[in-house]
């Protein structure tokens, strides 16, 4: 199955500029054209614009993507080379989880803290059924 341009961007998330750009910076290949000369974007292409947004969500930067979309073009030569970049990255968002585990851990601490102070305040003053009484 072919998608156009705006059949590609809807179903991939990405804008039709930003799947312009990753064609001119080469992170994707030229999607082959139809009769009318537009491009046509396969399944595969879908397949692989899906990989590279997850890529991106892990902060994985623009340069490091084209280094892996360059080796992806030599085949299983390159698979070592992919795994590297693949692992080095995978290392880069375990970190980035364990930050932001500490700072989740310090905001449920604050919250803790505020809720027992919520709690001591209302303790402290008198319920409605007693100033209505």
């Amino acid at each position: 199955m072919s998608y156009s341009i705006a059949e590609a961007a809807r179903r991939s998330g990405l804008s039709i500029d930003t799947l312009r750009y990753y064609e001119r910076i080469k992170l994707v290949d030229p999607p082959a054209r139809d009769g009318a000369g537009r491009r046509a974007y396969s399944d595969e292409d879908l397949s692989w614009l899906e990989f590279l947004t997850k890529l991106r969500l892990t902060g994985m930067p623009i340069k490091s993507m084209r280094e892996y979309a360059s080796l992806r073009r030599h085949g299983v030569a390159s698979a070592g080379r992919r795994k590297a970049i693949l692992v080095e990255q995978r290392q880069s968002v375990a970190d980035r989880i364990a930050e932001l585990q500490g700072c989740l851990d310090i905001l449920d601490y604050k919250i803790s803290h505020y809720d027992q102070i919520d709690r001591k305040a209302l303790g402290q003053r008198p319920a409605m059924e007693e100033i209505s009484a």
